[in-house]
């Protein structure tokens, strides 16, 4: 364990599970949110979600090589240590795990988790590493904490999705909670990339948000959902993004297409959309 931060860190499994022990021991329960730093306030609703359902809370900070791929950011994706643990620090979160690339994959790891259902299509069909490189971590991270419930985001609504599936047919007993997303007060869903945007474009970016908001709009009332997609990319391009990845609605459950071409049943609107170099992820219920 380390003291050159404001609350308890632990830089090893061994010095992670022994702290959790302790806290086991004393009969208290463990809630867990997983990071990759540069922490804003949706981390910390996590937090604050985590601490309403637990004891005790452990918040890990670790950019995971394995989910990005050579031509995406893994070099210059932000990294601020010390305020990301004040940040945690403030919200009375009791432990910071911040392993090194080493601790978390030692030299000679060669198992990495496979997942299909409902990481199929939509990021997977421009990110194809991205979702074996988040289950391989998450499932490792779970392992390691031993939580009895982990918080995740609804802003990355495919993820949550993926790793509810992947802790059911591993057998990890953790109960994975999605929560609300965070948004600013124009609606942009708050993400570490939006520090990459400048003034102007984060200005735009609101756009996102409110071309999904009418898509979801529009699919409840049973619109043709490939008109509404369309049209929802259009206002998309219309607004200022230079590409879109897709606009998509599926089945909130499973993320299959719905049948027919309408909605039927709870859906949910996804898009990635790129505003220069900046990628933005959002969704929406339906």
């Amino acid at each position: 364990m380390t003291n050159e931060f404001p609350l308890p860190v632990a830089r090893t499994v061994a010095d992670l599970r022994a702290t959790v022990r302790g806290w086991r021991k004393a009969g208290e329960s463990v809630g867990f949110v997983p990071t990759m730093g540069a922490l804003h306030e949706g981390h910390l609703s996590l937090i604050r979600e985590a601490k309403a359902r637990a004891d005790r809370v452990v918040a890990s900070v670790f950019v995971n090589p394995k989910q990005f791929a050579a031509h995406e950011d893994l070099g210059t994706y932000p990294r601020q240590e010390g305020r990301d643990a004040e940040l945690l620090a403030a919200e009375g979160c009791d432990l910071l795990f911040l392993p090194s690339v080493e601790e978390m994959y030692p030299e000679g790891a060669v198992t990495s988790v496979s997942v299909g259902g409902p990481a199929e299509g939509l990021e997977s069909d421009f990110r194809p590493h991205f979702f074996g490189g988040v289950a391989t971590v998450v499932a490792k991270l779970l392992n390691q904490v031993q939580a009895d419930v982990a918080v995740f985001g609804d802003k990355d609504y495919q993820q949550l999705l993926v790793v509810r599936q992947m802790a059911r047919d591993l057998d990890i007993p953790t109960e994975i909670v999605g929560a609300p997303t965070a948004r600013d007060d124009e609606g942009l869903a708050l993400s570490s990339r939006n520090a990459y945007l400048s003034p102007e474009q984060r200005d735009r970016a609101v756009s996102l948000n409110l071309a999904l908001a009418e898509a979801a709009r529009r699919a409840a009332k049973g619109e043709p959902i490939a008109r509404v997609e369309a049209d929802a990319a259009a206002a998309i391009l219309e607004a200022g993004f230079d590409k879109i990845d897709y606009v998509s609605i599926r089945r909130a459950d499973d993320l299959k297409p719905f049948e027919g071409g309408v909605l039927r049943g709870p859906g949910r609107v996804l898009a990635a959309a790129w505003m220069g170099k900046t990628r933005l992820i959002d969704n929406l219920a339906v």
